[in-house]
């Protein structure tokens, strides 16, 4: 008597997992929900059970590594002892401390800045990247609708310079890159390479924060001008 195997039943974290691997292994432009049912051994259509189409599968994945930067401490204040305040430049630690741990984690996956923009962009996924840094400038004092500003002026940065740095180490490994402005010139070494990177990251950065700090210090003059006449 002939003996039929049935189909293996995968869950949504399977199928999410599989894709993490093959976006790392292969990069976006490759994973098709034609070679993500093969890794499964599964029939395409199967996937649609667990997400609706891919741009679906694609914001969950954004969501998955933005999250791995959670799994990094934010350097929030400490309130737990008691007459306890955070100083008035906490903020701009807290923020930098986010932007870097999200850098850190669109860069552990290849394409990881394309994934995570492409879901902005779409209106997807679960805005976690913006919540955090909102909540980050927040710490400062400012309002609600300058918060939401300049978080959006900050992800759009980290988004933009992580994007730029997966490009051109891809483009640098095919050899296609001008041998001038390449990443990686002869004798360079690698942690050379990714430090000029994380500098410039951290110089940008500076930069915004700097631009915020400005901007605190001024409303604060403003609003202290009138009470001192």
């Amino acid at each position: 008597m002939a003996r039929f195997e049935t189909p293996r039943r995968h869950r949504r974290d399977d199928v999410a997992q599989t894709a993490l691997r093959i976006l790392d292994d292969h990069g976006l432009p490759e994973l098709t929900m034609r070679r993500l049912a093969a890794a499964l051994d599964v029939q395409p259509s199967a996937l649609y059970w667990h997400f609706e189409n891919k741009q679906t599968l694609i914001a969950d994945l954004a969501d998955r590594i933005v999250a791995t930067a959670d799994a990094r401490p934010a350097a929030q204040p400490d309130h737990s002892k008691e007459g306890s305040r955070p100083g008035p430049d906490v903020w701009r630690d807290v923020v930098r401390g986010e932007a870097h741990a999200l850098r850190d984690a669109l860069l552990a996956y290849r394409d990881g800045a394309e994934v995570v923009s492409s879901t902005y962009a779409l209106g997807l996924g679960s805005g976690r990247a913006l919540e955090r840094l909102r909540a980050s400038v927040a710490l400062g004092g400012f309002d609600e609708p300058t918060a939401e500003r300049a978080a959006t002026a900050l992800l759009h940065f980290i988004l933009g310079h992580v994007s730029h740095e997966q490009q051109r180490m891809q483009y640098d490994a095919f050899g296609v890159v001008a041998p001038s402005a390449a990443l990686e010139p002869r004798g360079a070494k690698s942690s050379r390479r990714s430090g000029e990177q994380a500098t410039g990251f951290a110089f940008g950065v500076d930069l915004l924060v700097s631009g915020l700090g400005s901007l605190a210090s001024s409303s604060f003059r403003e609003t202290s001008e009138p009470a001192a006449r």
